[in-house]
């Protein structure tokens, strides 16, 4: 069983590029290590592709060599919020009608390939200087749940999950800078993750 996961910054999660085996220190991570005890017997490779500062049109420009030519029985894909950071951040705007086609397509030829397909949804947790993202963003998730939701065979909703659990809880105990997970927001991400992963285990 061969899992493949992709994305940006949150995915990445500082693994090392030369070494296939390195999953980073982020909910790959934690992942692999739930899953691996769950299934002693079953020979389970987990490969991270995630590369930070990504947008959606550069996974979908790795899909072939990050995704398809590894033949995997499982992709696991998270992408979506630095289309809108770099909006803010540099000043590029957001096409919203390529960021469909992109993300579109992007979904379409993994599951073409055959390919057991688990969408994670980006999340923007109200740091004070992302709090002006927002509107942007619910557009870019609209599109992301439309899509996933009739392409994908598993959509895990985190941007509600995690700015629910903020409303008793603090949000910096989950990303302090509204974007990037800490070590607990990765164990949740891990954690709802694989039970997503798990219906599709042979």
């Amino acid at each position: 069983m061969k899992i493949v996961f992709t994305g940006d910054s949150i995915t990445d999660c500082g693994r090392d590029r030369n070494d296939e085996n390195s999953l980073g220190n982020g909910f790959v991570k934690i992942l692999a290590d739930k899953l691996r005890p769950i299934y002693p017997d079953m020979d389970i490779q987990l490969i991270n592709k995630g590369v930070s500062g990504s947008e959606v049109s550069d996974v979908l420009a790795r899909v072939q060599t990050d995704i398809l030519d590894l033949k995997p029985d499982v992709a696991v894909v998270m992408i979506g919020i630095n289309n809108a950071l770099d909006q803010f951040r540099y000043g590029k705007e957001l096409d919203l009608k390529q960021f469909e086609a992109d993300y579109r397509e992007l979904l379409e030829r993994i599951k073409a390939a055959g390919i057991t397909l688990i969408c994670l949804e980006p999340f923007l947790l109200p740091a004070p200087d992302k709090v002006r993202m927002r509107p942007l963003f619910n557009k870019e998730l609209a599109i992301i749940h439309g899509i996933a939701v009739e392409v994908a065979d598993e959509f895990v909703a985190y941007d509600e999950m995690f700015n629910g659990l903020s409303e008793s809880i603090r949000y910096t105990e989950y990303s302090v800078d509204g974007i990037h997970p800490t070590h607990r927001g990765s164990r949740l991400i891990a954690d709802t993750a694989i039970k997503a992963i798990r219906k599709h285990l042979i």
